[in-house]
């Protein structure tokens, strides 16, 4: 994209459109989905094995408790994803005019938008079979979804980009899209299966339809879940809304500086979403003192990975940016620029790991909560107030500065309301710990901010930024005694001995 298109109008346009599949992705895959159907998906596979007793395998099969699930959801959900999709299509220069109403020319940006719409359907199918996958331990198809994404969107728009401008890249990313339902659609089969039709469903004993009724009914209780995510990924609502009346380009910079910078908070967050079964299924079956000790280790080492990953990228963001982004369309300036952006972003990063971590737990339950929507949204309304006024004294810098805030206030919202509502972790143990990495990242970043500049060549000096941060991080945290940082060597060779156990 930054080759191609560089950082202007017809990125501007692009990235206004892509807010309809971002959105979709939050709601459809990584967060409401997840959320959702992981639980009921773990609940479902708790009580097969009682549902079994007794049964034919013939009887079993019609009666599981996992494909009375998919039969009774998949089906309803795209119908109406189907619906929202067409209705977006045709409301697509309304939609514009809401995302981005300082937009001086919103034609393209309409044309995207109908492409990009498409994903709704696609990415709710790809979100399903994650969803139900994960809940099966079976992970390697769900995390090839975006590695698919991304090979239908640079394809077709390598291909197309001389005939169709940008629309090459919101075409891209329905095809990707489709292409992220495909690629999971064997191992569901495999796995999960679709639901026994209708009428089988029908004649499954009484008792048995009433165990599954709470499952079955699943779609009825998710508006805690919707509305939490709503509000997370409204931030980014928040961010176009307020950088279209900026000058052509501004959206583009806010984008690139929040991908890259949200790197370290991806990483660590794959730790909570392997482990985001075990703890539903430890709440399934009363072992809270289990999902306890998960959740205070997850949030530990999700921590230290965010936090390492947030002294890097704002110690070195310049180099980051220029190595990355600085050639075709993207000029120096767009680096200096970016990279000022990243490092305003980059001091949300914590708080962007522990509200997907946090929010994890809450939604382990049979029956979803109102705390993490309600948190959300006050850390949304920060975000917004604190925008509104930013944005006219530090622009771009105003607008990543009050996205840290927001999200920052959220955090510590669920982090303190964690343990007097679902599993009573240890906050202020929990806080002293986050609090000395949180130190351990200040002495590496300012390492890496003063190192930086001093070797020339951008990739050597990101390159050697690779070794010297962790290594100062390290250092620090052995000083501080921060208890992660000091038990990491002894994990390691646990790991590295149960692999070769393993072997």
């Amino acid at each position: 994209m930054a080759h191609l298109f560089g950082a202007g109008h017809d990125s501007d346009a692009f990235l206004i459109a892509w807010t309809v599949p971002e959105m979709a992705s939050t709601l459809l895959i990584e967060d409401a989905m997840a959320l959702l159907m992981v639980p009921a998906f773990s609940h479902a596979l708790a009580r097969r094995a009682s549902a079994r007793a007794g049964l034919t395998r013939r009887q079993a099969r019609a009666q599981d408790p996992v494909r009375l699930l998919v039969g009774a959801t998949l089906p309803r959900l795209v119908l109406l994803l189907a619906v929202v999709a067409a209705v977006l299509v045709a409301a697509a220069p309304a939609v514009v005019a809401v995302l981005a109403p300082g937009l001086p020319d919103p034609a393209l940006a309409v044309e995207c938008t109908r492409l990009t719409a498409l994903t709704v359907l696609s990415f709710g199918i790809a979100g399903y079979f994650s969803a139900a996958l994960r809940a099966h331990r079976s992970f390697l198809p769900p995390a090839a979804i975006y590695v698919s994404y991304n090979i239908g969107i640079i394809a077709t728009m390598v291909t197309l980009h001389s005939l169709w401008g940008v629309r090459a890249a919101a075409a891209g990313v329905a095809v990707g899209g489709l292409l992220m339902a495909l690629v999971q659609l064997p191992a569901f089969i495999r796995h999960v299966g679709f639901g026994p039709p209708r009428a089988r469903r029908a004649a499954a004993p009484r008792s048995q339809r009433d165990r599954d009724r709470p499952t079955l009914i699943a779609f009825g209780v998710i508006a805690p879940v919707i509305l939490f995510a709503v509000f997370r990924q409204s931030q980014v609502l928040v961010e176009r809304f307020l950088a279209a009346s900026l000058p052509s380009g501004a959206i583009s910079h806010l984008n690139y500086a929040q991908k890259v910078a949200q790197m370290p908070m991806v990483l660590s967050l794959m730790i909570c979403t392997v482990t985001f079964p075990v703890v539903a299924q430890a709440m399934a079956g009363g072992e809270r003192d289990k999902a306890r000790r998960r959740v205070e280790r997850d949030l530990a080492l999700a921590s230290l990975a965010v936090l390492m990953g947030t002294a890097l990228v704002i110690g070195y963001a310049p180099q980051i940016i220029q190595v990355l982004f600085e050639r075709g369309a993207f000029t120096h300036d767009d680096t200096l620029a970016t990279a000022s952006v990243m490092r305003v972003y980059g001091l949300g990063l914590l708080g962007h790991c522990l509200v997907g971590a946090l929010s994890r737990p809450f939604f382990s339950t049979a029956r979803p909560t109102w705390f993490p929507a309600l948190a959300m949204g006050a850390g949304l309304l920060v975000n917004i107030v604190a925008g509104a006024f930013a944005v006219r004294w530090w622009g771009t810098y105003g607008i990543a500065a009050a996205n840290a805030a927001g999200i920052s206030t959220a955090a510590v919202l669920l982090l303190t309301g964690l343990g007097p509502r679902i599993i009573a972790i240890h906050v202020r143990r929990v806080a002293v710990s986050i609090g000395r990495l949180a130190v351990a990242a200040v002495a590496a970043c300012a390492t890496g901010w003063i190192a930086g500049p001093m070797i020339p060549d951008p990739l050597l000096s990101a390159g050697l930024g690779c070794l010297l941060v962790p290594a100062m991080f390290g250092a620090t945290g052995m000083a501080i005694r921060a208890l992660e940082v000091t038990a990491l060597p002894g994990q390691i060779s646990q790991f590295t001995q149960r692999f070769r156990n393993a072997r």
